[in-house]
């Protein structure tokens, strides 16, 4: 019985604690990949595949030491304040292939200092979100947007990093100037063209109109007052003429001549 008995506590399974723990851990870095996303871990950095899974929005669950953020050729249509507060780590976004319309003005906060790369191409943006992108210090690429090239776009890509692959890309879908539209946005830029002088003048001429406009109700209103007391003046000269005259007659207390 003595040998039975050591074959059968051999046999018996081992405590269920460190299992537990493994399935618990397990477990936990299940829940912190988003669904339908992989989250392959190379040394303690995450890097987060959410390519073409039919994402509608970004994802709140993503891992803290992300450093790799793929949501490209998704249906996101906009990115909202604060989406990626948490990714202290992050050093590449890939946004391209969505259709963002809308960015919030804090949609990037907490990535300014260590972001190295934004990929927003092939997206639906009209105007860049200066607020949005100006602190950042990574690559931007917008290729394959319909921008509307104004004033306000050449003063945001001032303050800008565009990635120098895909600059050249960049197009005016739209523009305050006809003559450019569909053509590069870059190149316009270093011939010389400025968008700003467009809206400089267009506000120069509304305030000559403006200014025009006072002019002419300050004459008017001057010819008519003068020709008002020009009338004044004729009905009362009138109206002394038509009194009746009456004839000087002589004192009777002065003296003879």
């Amino acid at each position: 019985m003595g040998p039975m008995g050591k074959q059968s506590l051999s046999s018996m399974p081992a405590p269920i604690g460190g299992s537990c723990l493994l399935l618990l851990f397990c477990l936990r870095l299940g829940t912190s990949c988003p669904q339908s996303c992989q989250c392959p871990d190379h040394d303690g950095a995450v890097a987060v595949h959410c390519s073409a899974s039919g994402l509608q929005e970004i994802p709140k669950d993503i891992p803290a030491n992300t450093v790799l953020l793929k949501l490209n050729a998704n249906k996101i249509a906009r990115v909202p304040n604060g989406a990626f507060q948490h990714l202290s780590q992050l050093r590449e976004l890939d946004l391209s292939q969505n259709a963002i319309e809308t960015i919030g003005p804090t949609a990037f906060s907490g990535l300014a200092g260590g972001l190295r790369l934004l990929d927003l191409s092939h997206n639906r943006i009209r105007r860049i979100p200066k607020d949005a992108l100006g602190k950042l210090s990574a690559k931007i690429r917008l290729s394959h947007n319909p921008l509307h090239c104004e004033c306000a776009l050449q003063e945001a890509l001032w303050e800008l990093k565009l990635d120098p692959d895909s600059v050249d890309e960049i197009a005016c879908h739209t523009s305050v100037q006809e003559e450019y539209v569909g053509k590069p946005l870059i190149q316009a830029l270093d011939a010389g063209v400025s968008f700003c002088s467009t809206h400089h003048k267009t506000t120069d001429v509304a305030m000559l109109v403006t200014m025009f406009g006072w002019f002419t109700m300050v004459i008017t209103y001057i010819v008519y007052y003068v020709r008002q007391n020009q009338e004044d003046a004729r009905r009362h000269l009138e109206y002394l003429k038509s009194l009746p005259s009456t004839p000087v007659s002589k004192d009777p207390l002065s003296p003879a001549p």
